[in-house]
């Protein structure tokens, strides 16, 4: 019954809000103009249809905040008045009182906030979905003042986000039992994956580690500034972090005024992108431009400035490895790799002819390489692999839904930047570069370093194990097996001590190897 009732609140309020002129427009059938109008009866809609749309996305809540944030930096599929509206949901939706905020402060440490802080800025400085930021001074264990930025959870963030996810979670069932495109696309398994995220950024501590994870990650990258942690004001509730100063990435215009190579920032932000995602597997997956800002700094000037790490994505080594493989066969135009790829993932069925898929990937990709990326809409070009993915029942899969999201903000923030970015020119050398790193002699050399404790620990015990199995006597108790088992173990140590030896000699190779490499370059 509460879903009923909540899915009749967001009727309601788009219906009071006008939305239903967006969406009803397209519709030819006369009775459901009709029923909207007999719904909407008194109405007054005096405000932009941009203005309506994002009051209505905060008036229902996180998710929808987010999806507008999403939607705010895809400028080429919005109309300007639309885009410049849900821009504001990045960092300015209505913050909640400050006498709220300092409460929770004081909850969370029993202190008092003069306690806590030299000096708390009671005005926030950002406000977003899930919580809001506050400046303010705090003395370190060394005594020296440090500015801050203090993030306070919104309160009642729980029962909220709880009550839309499982109204989703009853309109994907409805979805999967009603068509058969919803049981392809995995429904349910997507809003278990969003389920997941958004209660992981209810936990400010969590978020927390997940900055102290990147900043070590990017520490030897010099393009990226990720905020330090203070540890010990660090709670579920609130954090406490360093504070960061530059200018938002959206503001090109003061950015190129600065002196910034704005060409140089786009191809920073995808070398950035792919770094994260192939070479660590863990990233930064909320990057509009509300996150993201330009050091002016002298001694940084130009890195980017990370914010807000409540959502990160992870990729295991088997998902790095085919997005990669992926990725290097469309830029190589090698399209019946891709439709290789996606058949031995399991992501097509297994009969599926390749020499089909491969020409119906070539169709939606070919028109698009060889275009700066003003002329390259992202969006057409999903939508054309969705109707080719229905078209070869593609299985949508749920633990990526991150990565597409991710990938959707990053082409907003590179449309803006520099329109004129080969996003394929840029991103290719970097992948080529990772998959030899992958298949070369430093990764099997690294591999083997790292599960040498293993191998030191199991090799002395194998001779002893192989013996006490070959002496066991055999299932159905013949007597003649096991003396032809007993007749082979002779053979056998002799070649296990053969595979050790040979094992030793390869990995000493491989060190040798390396010192002579590192004579030669240093």
């Amino acid at each position: 019954m509460t879903h009923i009732f909540r899915g009749a609140f967001i009727l309601w309020v788009m219906l009071r809000n006008g939305l239903d002129e967006l969406a009803l427009n397209s519709f030819k059938k006369p009775w459901l103009l009709r029923l909207a109008k007999v719904l909407t009866l008194g109405r007054k809609l005096e405000a932009p249809r941009g203005q309506r749309i994002r009051q209505t996305l905060e008036s229902l809540g996180p998710i929808f905040v987010k999806f507008g944030q999403v939607l705010s930096t895809r400028r080429d599929l919005l109309p300007v008045d639309i885009a410049d509206e849900l821009a504001l949901l990045q960092d300015r939706v209505p913050p909640f009182s400050s006498e709220v905020a300092v409460a929770i402060i004081e909850r969370a440490f029993g202190k008092s906030v003069g306690d806590i802080f030299v000096s708390f800025e009671h005005q926030p400085v950002a406000s977003a979905s899930i919580a809001q930021v506050h400046f303010a001074v705090l003395k370190d264990r060394q005594g020296q003042p440090r500015d801050v930025a203090v993030k306070v959870l919104r309160p009642g963030m729980l029962s909220v986000i709880d009550k839309d996810l499982a109204l989703l979670r009853m309109m994907a069932g409805w979805m999967e039992s009603l068509s058969e495109d919803g049981k392809r696309l995995k429904p349910r398994e997507v809003v278990a994956e969003f389920d997941k995220y958004l209660h992981d950024e209810l936990d400010l501590v969590r978020e927390a580690s997940s900055a102290a994870q990147l900043r070590r990650n990017m520490a030897d990258l010099d393009l990226v500034l990720i905020p330090e942690m203070y540890w010990d004001y660090c709670m579920p509730e609130v954090i406490v972090m360093e504070r960061m100063k530059g200018a938002p990435i959206n503001q090109v215009a003061r950015l190129r005024e600065a002196g910034v190579d704005i060409p140089k920032l786009a191809r920073d932000g995808v070398t950035i992108f792919f770094t994260q995602v192939f070479r660590d597997g863990f990233f930064h997956a909320d990057m509009h431009p509300g996150n993201i800002q330009v050091s002016l700094d002298p001694a940084t000037f130009g890195r980017y400035i990370s914010l807000d790490f409540g959502i990160v994505g992870t990729l295991t080594e088997g998902d790095k490895e085919y997005l990669a493989q992926n990725f290097i066969a469309f830029f190589r135009r090698d399209y019946k790799r891709v439709a290789e790829l996606h058949i031995e993932s399991g992501w097509v069925p297994i009969t599926t002819r390749v020499d089909e898929l491969e020409a119906a990937v070539r169709a939606v990709c070919e028109p698009y390489f060889d275009r700066p990326l003003k002329e390259i809409s992202l969006g057409m070009i999903l939508m054309r692999l969705f109707q080719t993915s229905r078209r070869f029942q593609v299985e949508i899969q749920p633990q990526l839904v991150l990565l597409q999201k991710t990938l959707l903000n990053i082409e907003g923030l590179g449309r803006q930047l520099d329109p004129e970015l080969d996003l394929w020119h840029t991103a290719k050398p970097f992948l080529e570069k990772w998959m030899m790193e992958q298949v070369g002699p430093k990764k099997l050399f690294d591999e083997l370093r790292n599960e040498a404790p293993r191998y030191a620990k199991m090799l002395p015990e194998l001779p002893r194990l192989l013996f006490d199995f070959l002496k066991q006597p055999s299932a159905d108790g013949s007597a003649k097996e096991l003396r032809a088992l007993l007749l082979e173990q002779r053979r056998t140590n002799k070649l296990l001590q053969s595979l050790v030896y040979g094992a030793i000699g390869f990995v000493l190779g491989l060190i040798v190897m390396q010192i002579l490499v590192r004579v030669r370059i240093f």
